[in-house]
């Protein structure tokens, strides 16, 4: 069974803002990606799934509920972590959760217990009893994690869940994420404008950019391979892109890699080759996978 399906959904605001136009996808269980750049209306899809607000026209089903008449079954079978921090400073955080596991509808005893495992899912089970306010932005994110988790949904939608977080931090957030998906058998979306960081946890995308549909796939079938041989080299990289364009391949650059184009088969040889006369040490030679970056760039392309 889809998770969440959509017909020709659309929203309108006033003054004639269109968030999204004649949206059509359904989807499967799994980590999906809902990507698109800042105003794509990737939150405003999610508010519509929440029941938070009504679409313009167009159906949309979530467990086959619809969010507009069946709110309340469908926010008891789906956690919503928002994007921006809505926590209470003077709270700790485990009595925060366990208000939230209340009013789920959960008992004070079952409630206090939900609460402890979430935030022990999280990373937080030792630092509990603290007031949010003293909290690092990486810790407040992680509540907002539990609270989304603690009546045990089956479907997770998390806005711009690395939001206002380092490195390290996206890091750990990401692993979550995907251990959620992954190890407790929960659907996840994740809303981002980030793409490699969906390319690296989702199972499957929806792609939208201006309201509309640009995508909708696995995340294998969107990377797969090119027919563009990628090459890097240890030292040496001007002289082998000079030695290959003597030889007749059209050689453009990402980076430190050199992207040639796979005319045959014999081109892994000719290139094996080249680095071998110039004595260089070659670090990677494969076929370059496409990203899902790529799928904005060719459809501003086709625009212009």
């Amino acid at each position: 069974m889809n998770i969440i399906a959509t017909q020709a959904l659309t929203k309108t605001y006033g003054g004639g803002v269109t968030a999204l136009a004649d949206l059509s996808v359904e989807v499967e269980p799994g980590v999906i990606g809902l990507v698109g750049a800042n105003g794509a209306g990737k939150s405003t899809f999610i508010k519509i799934m929440l029941g938070l607000i009504a679409p313009t026209s167009g159906t949309v089903r979530v467990f086959g509920l619809d969010p507009v008449t069946e709110t309340d079954k469908v926010r008891a079978r789906v956690g919503y972590m928002p994007e921006n921090d809505c926590l209470p400073p003077d709270m700790s955080a485990s009595e925060f959760v366990t208000h939230l596991a209340r009013m789920s509808g959960l008992p004070a005893t079952a409630a206090r217990e939900r609460a402890s495992e979430a935030l022990r899912h999280v990373g937080l089970y030792e630092e509990r009893y603290r007031q949010i306010g003293g909290y690092s932005t990486g810790m407040k994110q992680r509540v907002k994690l539990a609270q989304a988790l603690v009546h045990d949904p089956d479907l997770l939608l998390l806005d711009e869940p690395t939001n206002g977080l380092d490195p390290a931090g996206r890091d750990a957030m990401l692993g979550l994420i995907q251990r959620i998906g992954t190890d407790f058998g929960i659907s996840v979306v994740v809303c981002s404008h980030l793409l490699g960081e969906v390319e690296r946890i989702c199972d499957s995308l929806i792609a939208i950019q201006a309201g509309r549909l640009l995508r909708a796939d696995r995340i294998s079938s969107m990377t797969e391979a090119s027919d563009v041989l990628a090459v890097e080299v240890s030292e040496g990289t001007e002289e082998l892109a000079a030695r290959l364009t003597e030889m007749g391949f059209p050689v453009s650059r990402d980076g430190r890699m050199l992207l040639v184009p796979l005319d045959s088969d014999a081109a892994y040889d000719r290139i094996l080759r080249a680095v071998a006369d110039l004595e260089l040490n070659l670090h990677r030679l494969d076929q370059r996978r496409h990203r899902v970056a790529e799928l904005f760039t060719k459809k501003e392309t086709a625009d212009v």
